[in-house]
């Protein structure tokens, strides 16, 4: 915990409280009421986005034990009043105040600080970085990708007096972002990765990109890089000239000239050998990978640790065991209807927040368990350490927590007041004894140091699935969802459909991010979906888009939200209300404008407003109509009179009524396309997904599957059933794991359909099986077990649907659910 009180702060910041009724010491900065820990040590930093007041929040914190804040000059006065112990600091821009914080921490320590920047890279080289050096040095560094404006200033945060050696990574995408991380970081060892088009939107060219990132290292002792790239060096040598005369270039080429020579880049099956000279000496070193990326990073990092004094030998003896860095957190199926999370990134206190936070966000199951190891080199005492875990945990409403490893053994009381706890020597001795553990329906986050090698844990509680796989990314669909939000109008709320099992990506995992995410509704196609994101811990308000008499008795027992559009469905459902003496009752209005599906027409209105003028038990939240065209802009004339139609009917119910609903007609391409249509609010399908031909969006799902034979085929040969596949030369063929039973269109056999393998597009041969597909590889190199991709980044749903002559709708909802679906999170 940090040294500083909220009086500190207030000097720090020169700023006099607006009320000061306590002087708490702080210990954490929260910009996220989602992430609370320790109430009691927290400062809250009232940071806004376009379109929410995180004002919002402050009376939720309160009412959870949080005591400070910091607000910007408009606090409304009611917040005051309902948080009469609260204490407050109003200041004109709260980012600023929390940089001016971290700004002053930074500086209360002289130890090496290290920066890095770059395209991509930052976080692998950061991480690398510390399995090299944390035998040597006591590391604190950015936990994840925390290189943002507000990511930044909570993991300087982290700095301490036992520290002795940061590392901390800057990401920027508009120009004059990296002055702020400038500020807080101020690196005296300035690392530069690679340099590419990743978030290039906000400059001018790659140049201005370059010289842009490079404002970081403007007070830097010397620059680590890669001198090969002529428009690197050259931006380089200016930086040098213009902005940091004493600055030292340590850069490495193929090249003579830089201080590290690279002779010879050996790519071996077991590795890559480096041969190089540095300071008149010819070195070599192993690292076991072979991809060019990962060269470039290791040879970056090892400029770091020569430049740090670390002997050869040492280099070549720890760079030989560099291990790959899991970016991401993994959510899978596990046995006895658990759900696994799997995040053996890290096991350090920032990063156990994060996953716990992820932990939090998953509702599917009654109980949660965490699965944790020693947590090594915190620059904490064991007891402080062990103790500070156990609160945070206490937080979080672990129902189960289980500690591996000789230290947290030790300190097992620390973890009393966890009722259901365990602990365990070795990795080795939790698995013989996991069968007496009785996992079933829970929640589960390993969390392991690498040396205790948790992935052993996580093989043994996975389901066993074949190896045909749906990767959902979320972050991605995180992103999208940002992206259609900024499109939005003020106050125009938001509601998501999960509708046919979330366009084939999950229920209530992907009901479970949008509920984090604050979005206002969910829309389902039947009741039993609605019932099963109840049963998941789904709290949202659901609209039911297909209401059926039989269901209205789990429709109103589960508290969702029925769409009515006839009147045979109003009235039935209005004498069920009556029946079971219900009144007031929330319900949504479907108005057909031109899709001539579902919906009243206009001509309805004259007996629909004379049906709801005679009192009936329900509530109308919202009438609604859905756009036949919204994304042609042929038939945008029709989408205006759609819209106009819409609107009258809407303005008739509203007088007869005598109050007023919401009202949305807007789907995922009107957003952008027709945002006068907007109204109160948007319905976002298919472009959470990443499918919207309008914007640019992020991929978010990736279906793989692996090869499971290879087999020669001779000229005049057939693959297949009915003969269909006619080999005309000898071919090598690689039978895949997935068939029409998983969703792979049979319409894709016979040539119409490519799959990337190894990087290469090659085509299906022969009839598509039930369970199974063959690839005609010949003009490819693969090995059995190798990965597939079927769709994904770089061959999109969109191709897929083009080959199968239909949409990406179809395409993504008929991915069968026994295909396995894996969630993570970057």
């Amino acid at each position: 915990m940090q040294s500083y009180t909220f009086s500190d702060i207030s000097r720090i910041l020169k700023v006099k409280p607006t009320r000061q009724v306590s002087d708490p010491l702080i210990g954490s900065l929260l910009t996220d009421s989602r992430k609370l820990v320790l109430p009691e040590s927290s400062l809250f930093f009232s940071i806004n986005n376009p379109h929410k007041k995180a004002d919002h929040f402050i009376s939720q914190l309160y009412e959870k034990g949080v005591r400070s804040f910091i607000t910007d000059n408009n606090l409304d006065q009611a917040i005051l009043d309902i948080c009469p112990e609260g204490n407050f600091m109003q200041v004109p821009n709260v980012l600023d105040a929390l940089q001016e914080i971290a700004f002053y921490h930074r500086h209360q320590f002289h130890y090496p600080v290290i920066g890095i920047t770059g395209s991509n890279g930052k976080t692998i080289v950061k991480e690398w970085l510390y399995q090299l050096l944390n035998n040597d040095f006591n590391i604190v560094r950015s936990p994840r990708s925390y290189n943002s404006q507000i990511g930044v200033p909570l993991s300087i945060w982290n700095m301490n007096a036992a520290h002795n050696l940061g590392i901390f990574e800057a990401g920027i995408s508009m120009p004059d972002e990296m002055l702020q991380l400038q500020k807080m970081i101020d690196p005296d060892i300035a690392v530069f990765t690679f340099i590419g088009e990743a978030h290039a939107e906000g400059f001018e060219n790659i140049e201005h990109k370059i010289k842009e990132k490079l404002r970081l290292f403007i007070n830097s002792k010397v620059l680590i890089y890669c001198a090969d790239d002529e428009m690197m060096q050259a931006a380089v040598t200016g930086f040098k000239q213009k902005q940091n005369k004493q600055i030292q270039l340590f850069g490495w080429s193929r090249n003579e000239g830089t201080a590290l020579l690279i002779n010879k880049i050996d790519k071996k099956d077991e590795g890559t050998v480096i041969i190089c000279r540095y300071k008149k000496e010819d070195i070599h070193f192993i690292i076991p990978f072979t991809d060019d990326a990962s060269v470039h990073n290791a040879i970056t990092c090892c400029c770091v640790l020569l430049y740090l004094g670390i002997s050869i030998a040492s280099i070549a003896a720890h760079i030989y065991k560099l291990r790959p860095v899991e970016m991401r957190l993994e959510l899978k199926e596990g046995i006895n209807n658990c759900s696994i999370i799997n995040d053996s990134y890290s096991a350090d206190i920032n990063s156990l927040n994060i996953a716990l936070d992820f932990l939090s966000q998953q509702q599917q199951n009654p109980k949660r368990t965490l699965i944790l190891s020693d947590v090594l080199q915190s620059g904490q005492s064991s007891d402080d350490l062990y103790k500070n875990i156990a609160e945070i945990l206490g937080q979080k409403k672990l129902n189960r927590f289980i500690g591996i490893g000789s230290e947290i053994s030790s300190h097992a009381t620390a973890f009393d007041k966890i009722s259901d706890s365990s602990f365990y020597e070795t990795t080795e001795d939790f698995i013989k004894h996991l069968p007496a553990q009785h996992f079933q329906d829970e929640t589960i986050l390993l969390k392991g140091a690498r040396v205790f090698q948790f992935e052993k844990i996580s093989h043994a509680l996975e389901q066993k699935l074949h190896e045909t796989v749906l990767e959902i990314n979320l972050n991605a669909l995180r992103n999208n969802l940002k992206q259609y939000r900024q499109l939005l109008n003020k106050d125009v709320k938001l509601m998501a459909m999960v509708k046919a099992f979330s366009y084939g990506s999950g229920s209530y995992e992907i009901a479970s991010l949008l509920q984090h995410a604050h979005v206002d509704y969910l829309a389902v196609a039947y009741a039993d979906e609605g019932v099963a994101l109840r049963k998941s811990g789904i709290r949202l308000p659901i609209m039911v888009m297909n209401a059926e008499e039989a269901g209205f008795g789990n429709i109103v027992r589960f508290q969702l939200e029925p769409e009515l559009y006839s009147f045979k469905i109003l009235r039935s459902f209005v004498q069920y209300l009556k029946l079971h003496n219900i009144n007031n009752y929330p319900v949504h209005l479907k108005m057909d404008t031109g899709m001539h599906r579902l919906g009243f027409v206009e001509s309805d209105m004259g007996l629909l407003i004379e049906f709801l003028a005679e009192g009936q038990p329900i509530k109308i939240l919202s009438v609604f109509s859905h756009l036949v065209a919204s994304d042609d802009k042929a038939l945008d004339d029709f989408t205006v009179n759609q819209a106009a139609s819409f609107l009258r009917m809407t303005g008739r119910i509203e007088q007869a009524t005598g109050y007023s609903f919401l009202k949305h007609i807007s789907n995922t391409s009107a957003i952008h396309r027709h945002p006068e249509m907007q109204f109160d609010m948007v319905r976002l399908g298919i472009g959470l997904y990443g499918i919207d031909s309008g914007l640019k969006l992020q991929n978010v799902t990736t279906l793989k599957t692996t090869i499971s034979q290879i087999k020669s085929v001779k000229k005049g040969e057939s693959v297949g059933y009915n003969r269909a596949g006619m080999v005309h030369r000898d071919s090598v063929i690689a039978t895949v794991r997935i068939g029409y039973a998983d969703g792979y269109p049979r319409v894709l056999g016979n040539g119409n359909g490519k799959m990337l393998l190894n990087d290469q597009l090659v085509p299906v041969i022969g009839n598509v099986c039930m369970d199974m597909t063959m690839l005609d590889i010949t003009d490819a190199e693969a090995n059995e077990a190798d990965e597939v991709i079927v769709f994904g980044e770089d061959l999109s749903v969109t191709s897929i649907a083009k080959w199968a002559h239909t949409i990406p709708y179809e395409i993504l909802t008929n991915i069968s659910q026994r295909v396995k679906r894996v969630y993570f999170e970057e």
